[in-house]
């Protein structure tokens, strides 16, 4: 994301030219990709939904480190799964998605305010909204994959098991998929605005 700010403020209009600015208005909401931030803002819905299920289920580890396992009750008696997304990953994976998100939004108020061509600013703000969907995507997968290990290790969950499992398999498989494509979206925006009708 800092990346892709220090690009905005270094790469200034050339002042040998006289600019025109046309009348209409410019916001933020005509230059951003739909798809890309819909599919990304709802990965980062589903990030926080499986953090607070994370948190709320946490227990404390074998080491004694507190909310970093999963304690699980069978018949054959207690186990300890760890690691496991609790509150401990939970608080610094959340506060970069914020911040992260705060300096997402002021990055495309300032390419959208700055005076440019609209095909500049599509790639300005098509970069940022690849960093930012690195910045969800990549913890998301992180997160179900983690979650996604420890519920395959459980022995005694019948059929919620199989149904949790397919949910945080294809949250996985999504977001990673997500994350290479949001990778090529930050390092290549202008393939992805000459591709836009």
């Amino acid at each position: 994301m800092l990346g892709v700010y220090a690009s905005d403020v270094v790469a200034r209009p050339s002042q040998g030219w006289v600019r025109v600015a046309q009348v209409t208005p410019r916001r933020i909401r005509d230059h951003v990709p739909r798809a890309l931030t819909a599919a990304l803002t709802g990965q980062a819905v589903v990030l926080t939904g499986l953090l607070i299920v994370a948190a709320a289920t946490a227990s404390t580890d074998a080491d004694g480190r507190s909310r970093r396992a999963l304690t699980v009750t069978c018949p054959a008696g207690t186990r300890l799964l760890s690691p496991w997304p609790g509150p401990y990953y939970a608080w610094p994976i959340l506060g970069g998605l914020t911040v992260g998100t705060v300096v997402c939004a002021v990055l495309l108020r300032r390419i959208t305010a700055r005076s440019r061509s609209d095909d500049q600013r599509r790639t300005g703000i098509r970069a940022a909204i690849g960093a930012w969907g690195v910045m969800v995507s990549a913890p998301l997968f992180a997160v179900s994959l983690t979650m996604g290990v420890v519920v395959l290790s459980l022995s005694c969950a019948g059929g919620m098991k199989d149904a949790a499992l397919w949910g945080l398999a294809l949250t996985a498989l999504t977001s990673a998929l997500t994350a290479c494509h949001c990778l090529c979206v930050l390092l290549l925006p202008q393939v992805y605005v000459k591709a836009r009708p």
